[in-house]
């Protein structure tokens, strides 16, 4: 019998008593501190922002006056609370907790340690955003974090568990650190690769075009409450799937409700898809482009835009999911985007971005090189993916039986 078996047995053989969150942890929701005193100069004070969940670190910094109720420390749980529900460990200098991003902790170790909290309330909020329904980007709200329960085992119980964790999710991360560190040089070298072949510069055989010149641009879905995202009947393309798909994921669960003779906009095979907006503009006009034909019909989120050519035929959809993710391309788009705490793409500006219109055999030969390239690197069931994932898989595996408890009737 293991350690925690016998300290189960002698704790709460009869199960765990199941509790409200809140009333055992305490939730500090983020301040919407000055957009105008906003910074890229670190010798100021970090601002934490939802993109600074996952990584631990700022890349924003606040000029401005603040109250000290809103420093977040090392070590500190926080959980992004638009898009994905993130959970993450403050691993920098004592920073500010922005608006949109919150802090979870213990009202009484004695009940309840911060450990315990930061290993099982990260699956919890993966379940609530995967049951929250959402047009483009999901809100987690303070209804959804007041009604979650969570079992609250006895305390030699709890860091038991909490040091059996650490000590796993320590030797992933050297291992994954290491898998990390190979694939972000395999990472590097397909960057490298697809800039070169996609450099035309004094090349006679290639045209540049304007975007407004070789196609039409039209919007997403118009006129959805979050009512038409529970039980919807037709596909959705959500602004993630565009985001982080060279090519567009069709098969997914996602959906919205879309009555008989409703107008909306469609997305067609060869159509390309673009974010509309986001924290920063060099993340702005991300693409997607849908290079599988379906019998579906796909409806796209409000906050991504369509472009549809006129004459598909000028190229090869491999070579354009390449082209668009391009640095020459990209620098392009990121400047159709304008804002402050949040950066939109102008349409107008976007129909002035050039691209190259190389042949079609020329096309074909550079998508076929950086497909193998991109799948090296990517695909999560080959090479290096697929061991990253299965490390993480491993982790949560062994996670998820240790915080499964039978409740105490």
């Amino acid at each position: 019998m293991s350690r925690l078996e016998e300290l189960i047995q002698q704790y709460c053989p009869d199960g765990v008593e199941f509790v409200r969150f809140v009333d055992y942890a305490n939730v500090l929701y983020g301040y919407p501190f000055d957009a105008a005193q906003f910074t890229s100069d670190n010798s100021y004070i970090p601002l934490i922002r939802i993109r600074d969940v996952l990584s631990g670190k700022a890349g924003t910094y606040y000029t401005g006056e603040y109250s000290k109720d809103y420093i977040i420390k090392k070590g500190d749980i926080l959980v992004g609370m638009d898009g994905n529900f993130n959970l993450g460990i403050w691993d920098d200098i004592d920073g500010l907790l922005c608006q949109r991003v919150c802090k979870l902790y213990t009202k009484d170790e004695t009940r309840l340690l911060n450990g315990f909290i930061r290993h099982y309330m990260k699956p919890v909020f993966r379940k609530i955003e995967e049951s929250t329904p959402g047009g483009s980007v999901k809100h987690l709200s303070a209804k959804a974090i007041n009604s979650i329960q969570i079992p609250l085992p006895p305390l030699p119980v709890q860091e038991e568990i909490v040091r059996i964790l650490d000590n796993f999710a320590e030797l992933q991360a050297e291992l994954q650190a290491e898998l990390q560190a190979e694939l972000q040089k395999r990472l590097q070298q397909y960057n490298y690769y697809r800039d070169n072949l996609l450099s035309f510069e004094g090349r006679t055989d290639v045209e540049w075009k304007k975007l407004g010149e070789l196609g039409v641009f039209y919007g997403g879905l118009s006129g959805k409450t979050k009512e038409d995202f529970k039980d919807g009947n037709a596909k959705f393309i959500s602004y993630k799937n565009v985001f982080y798909n060279l090519s567009l994921n069709i098969d997914t669960d996602e959906r919205v409700k879309i009555v008989e003779g409703e107008k909306q906009n469609t997305i067609q095979y060869g159509d390309i898809l673009f974010t509309g907006s986001s924290e920063t503009p060099d993340e702005c006009g991300m693409s997607s482009v849908l290079t599988q034909k379906t019998d579906d019909k796909l409806y796209l989120n409000s906050f991504c835009f369509g472009y549809r050519l006129h004459n598909p035929s000028l190229f090869c959809l491999d070579f354009l999911k390449h082209l668009f993710r391009s640095s020459e391309l990209r620098k392009q788009i990121g400047k159709t985007a304008s804002g402050t705490t949040r950066f939109n793409v102008s349409k107008k500006r976007f129909a002035e971005v050039s691209i190259p219109v190389p042949p079609l055999s020329v096309q074909k030969q550079i998508a076929d090189i950086l497909d193998k390239f991109y799948t090296l690197t990517t695909d999560i069931t080959a090479g290096l993916p697929a061991e990253i994932e299965a490390r993480r898989k491993q982790y949560e595996y062994y996670r998820d039986q240790l915080l499964t408890f039978e409740k105490k009737a």
